[in-house]
């Protein structure tokens, strides 16, 4: 969750390094520090909270030097503080170290380096890595710092400066991500590509305990014990400036209208006629085993584990393989049974969620086939998967996701649409009218994009509420789950989502003026269910929120005045969000569209911090 930066070539390093700061802000902070060495020196700089505070620090007294490294922290172990901010340094302030991760054996360490009169400044597990490159320290910074890695348990991507080494700079990890870009007398670390995308295309993607000496004429990679490792550098897809902002006032808000061009790119090579088969690369799997598998199991976290729950229903529905679905954070507490022909879908835009990680280990250490559902190419996910379907959604800036969980919704009915048509269990008309919506769906998003001035005029009448309801049933299930995070995670309205027919069960029991609810109504086998839920709420004075298909006019003649007030006891809805018509299989594609731009802009209309609201992190590296 932590950023990780880090230069050494000829340019002033603290500048290389808060530029790939705030390229990371994303990623969620609050605390960043710069260090870097000048004259044999270390010289560091602190603050807490925004990079803001940092910039005008960097203004008001330069900090020169061609070598440092920079961190924004997302506290874990101690409070927000400059004493608990990052890079820490050794007794003798002549190391620095940047940390992303958690070292489980922190204490132990800790404990064991005060009894050899090292002193702590911090209440971090990472000040003990800068004590320990100390102790180890022979004239040799690599080697200290392996030294020091081999007595660390847990999650790590490490950097690491001296202030007598000015020409090197050493990076390692473990478990957390780690780039090193390649420049022309010049190189960087990240933890990131995003972060250095503005200065170099070309990158080595570090794996787990892997050492890195960079200097400014070259970059060595090898293992703990020193033996060179060969690797060819991978080229960002991506141009450098897809992470601005192109005159939207928010990523989030870009991100969201990205997405028509998100599902072709998704779609291109997969899908381009109804009478073509599905096609995929990289997942690994061959036609006998996908028509023997005899269970399949989701699992991911928060925004993903939405879209793994519209592949636990399709898979079911249309591929005929009992399908689970398990947040990655339970799935190992349950342990659950693994038998031969039992696949495992991971999924996770980052491909470095921590618990998503852990259970995809535990997953392949059970026997099952293990495939991913990924964003970033060549991730910790990606590399231990069996085989890899990319969602092709590019750079994701804003924390909340909205792109990401588009792209991997299109992704995960293509997979269903893949399985189905290999094991035949989808009837061949059928097949292709699933075919015509996916293709159809790309011009259908941009159609709804253009609608945006209607759900702001939705927006302006419910931003004050304290409180929502999202309700659906079946596929669209997890359209809601997803609805209610995006208002939660950005506007800090207290949303809920619920299954319409567990209404009765006990939620409607919070039905009230106060409260405005969100309902998935589009025709299909629960619709009648739903109208019945909607009337339900408006009896109960429940301020409602109608989500339907173009032209449905059923759901607006339901007994009450087109133009009744919120707290009307009719049972027709307040407000109207419309969308295309679709097959129901492929609807979540487009619902979601609609309910993140009503999520933005009650936000927008809150003044709330949309792209980085408080407490959250784009990536959870850490458990």
């Amino acid at each position: 969750m932590c950023g990780i930066v880090g230069y050494i070539g000829s340019r002033e390093a603290s500048s290389i390094c808060f530029a790939g700061l705030r390229r990371l802000e994303y990623r969620g902070y609050d605390s960043a520090g710069i260090a870097v060495v000048e004259d044999n020196e270390l010289k560091v700089r602190k603050v807490v909270g925004n990079l803001n505070n940092m910039e005008e620090s960097l203004k008001t007294k330069a900090l020169p030097g061609s070598l440092g490294i920079g961190h924004t922290r997302w506290a874990t172990h101690g409070r927000p503080s400059i004493e608990n901010s990052h890079p820490h340094l050794s007794c003798d302030g002549k190391f620095a170290v940047v940390h992303n991760g958690i070292l489980e054996n922190y204490q132990e360490l800790r404990s064991q380096l005060k009894s050899e009169g090292h002193t702590f400044k911090s209440q971090t597990d990472t000040e003990v890595v800068a004590h320990l490159v100390e102790k180890y320290y022979d004239g040799d910074l690599r080697n200290a710092l392996i030294s020091a890695v081999k007595d660390l348990e847990g999650a790590f991507a490490i950097g690491c400066i001296c202030a007598g080494s000015p020409d090197e700079l050493l990076a390692v990890r473990r478990f957390s991500p780690l780039v090193v870009g390649i420049g022309e007398t010049e190189n960087y670390i990240a933890s990131d590509m995003g972060a250095i995308r503005a200065e170099t295309d070309k990158v080595y993607v570090i794996d787990d305990d892997e050492v890195c000496k960079i200097t400014r004429g070259g970059i060595e990679i090898t293992d703990l014990d020193l033996n060179p490792i060969e690797r060819e550098p991978y080229v960002i897809p991506w141009p450098a400036d897809a992470a601005q902002k192109g005159g939207y006032k928010k990523f989030m808000h870009k991100e969201i209208h990205e997405q028509p061009d998100a599902m072709r790119a998704c779609l291109a090579g997969r899908l381009s006629s109804v009478d073509k088969p599905i096609t995929f690369e990289n997942i690994g799997l061959t036609v006998d085993e996908i028509k023997g598998f005899k269970k399949i199991i989701f699992t991911a976290c928060g925004t993903a584990m939405h879209a793994g729950l519209v592949g636990r229903f399709l898979m079911d529905k249309l591929a005929r393989i009992p399908t689970e679905g398990d947040l990655a954070a339970e799935l190992q507490q349950r342990d659950p049974v693994v038998h031969e022909g039992t696949l495992c879908i991971v999924v996770s835009q980052s491909g470095e969620t921590a618990d998503t990680l852990e259970a995809l280990r535990a997953m392949k250490a059970k026997g099952a086939k293990v495939i991913s559902v990924i964003n970033v190419v060549d991730s910790s996910i990606a590399r231990e998967s069996d085989g890899v379907a990319y969602i092709q959604a590019g750079p994701e800036i804003s924390v909340a996701s909205t792109k990401a969980f588009t792209l991997q919704v299109l992704t995960i009915q293509l997979l269903s649409l893949y399985f189905a048509e290999i094991r035949g269990t989808c009837p061949p008309d059928e097949m292709k009218r699933l075919k015509a919506a996916i293709l159809a769906a790309p011009g259908q998003a941009t159609e709804l994009l253009k609608r945006e001035d209607d759900i702001i005029a939705v927006a302006k009448k419910y931003y004050k509420k304290p409180n929502a309801m999202y309700l659906a049933r079946g596929v669209n299930l997890p359209s809601a789950m997803e609805g209610s995070l995006k208002l939660k995670e950005i506007s800090y309205i207290h949303a809920e989502a619920y299954s319409a027919g567990e209404m009765k069960h006990g939620p409607i029991a919070l039905v009230e003026p106060n409260m405005f609810v969100v309902s998935i109504a589009c025709e299909g086998p629960t619709y009648g269910e739903m109208i019945g839920n909607i009337m339900e709420i408006k009896a109960r004075s429940g301020p409602m929120i109608a989500v339907a298909y173009d032209g449905d006019k059923k759901i607006r003649m339901t007994g009450a005045d087109p133009d009744a007030p919120a707290d009307d006891v009719g049972s027709q809805p307040n407000d109207m969000i419309w969308v295309p018509r679709t097959e129901e299989y492929i609807s979540p594609l487009l619902i979601g569209i609609p309910l993140q731009l009503l999520a933005y802009h009650i936000a927008d209309l809150r003044g709330e911090d949309i792209d980085q609201p408080r407490n959250l992190a784009k990536t959870v590296t850490v458990k």
